[in-house]
């Protein structure tokens, strides 16, 4: 079995500069001035009780992160599609290739960006990173995934925008594609991405889909 992986937030979404705005509101109450480069610098791509253990270490970070996704999941009116996104897993899918969702977002927002975008019932699996022992940049979320629709990681793709989510999939074994929603080819190859995308169009990943295709044939 061949599968298509994705992330979720600035993968299948451009939703980072809303999680951005999202943080910059929520620690300026807690005191602390931060910007979208430190939001890129800093959060983007972790799970939420690192990052406010991190900088609110006397606060509960649970209750932070339930409250912070609250504010994100108030702004999806805000949050668009990836272009070429619908297109790609249409023909992904008419190719024979299992979907899976792999995220470190919690899965209200993926329940509620899901249903924004009149997907709910496109994949066949997500997968949690909260719900994980080890969230990305571990493996573990991506082997899951690979083991819940039975395939084969060197027959697979995943798309990534984050370092922490293309280290988790390119460990585990998968030709992973950085997506340039929010940060450069040279920081996603940086992180070990194979190949850098601008959107869903892109004929990069459109050739990977026909090789693996040709291969499986």
């Amino acid at each position: 079995m061949q599968a298509l992986l994705l992330d979720l937030d600035g993968t299948i979404v451009h939703s980072d500069p809303v999680h951005a705005a999202v943080f910059v509101d929520l620690l300026a109450g807690y005191g602390q001035n931060v910007d979208a480069a430190f939001y890129y610098a800093h959060i983007h791509g972790r799970q939420n009780l690192a990052i406010f253990a991190d900088l609110l270490p006397g606060e509960d970070a649970q209750a932070l992160s339930d409250r912070k996704e609250a504010m994100y999941r108030d702004r999806l009116a805000d949050v668009t599609p990836i272009a070429g996104l619908t297109r790609f897993i249409a023909q992904a899918r008419d190719r024979g290739f299992a979907l899976g969702l792999v995220t470190n977002a919690p899965r209200l927002n993926a329940d509620a960006v899901l249903a924004a975008l009149y997907m709910t019932d496109t994949f066949d699996t997500i997968v949690i990173g909260d719900e994980c022992a080890r969230g990305k940049p571990d493996p573990l979320p991506y082997a899951t995934a690979l083991a819940n629709l039975g395939a084969d990681a060197r027959a697979s793709l995943a798309v990534e925008d984050s370092p922490s989510g293309i280290r988790s999939a390119v460990a585990a074994g998968l030709c992973t594609f950085g997506m340039r929603s929010s940060l450069t080819a040279g920081a996603l190859h940086a992180a070990g991405a194979h190949a850098t995308i601008a959107d869903f169009n892109d004929t990069a990943l459109h050739s990977a889909l026909d090789r693996l295709t040709g291969a499986a044939a």
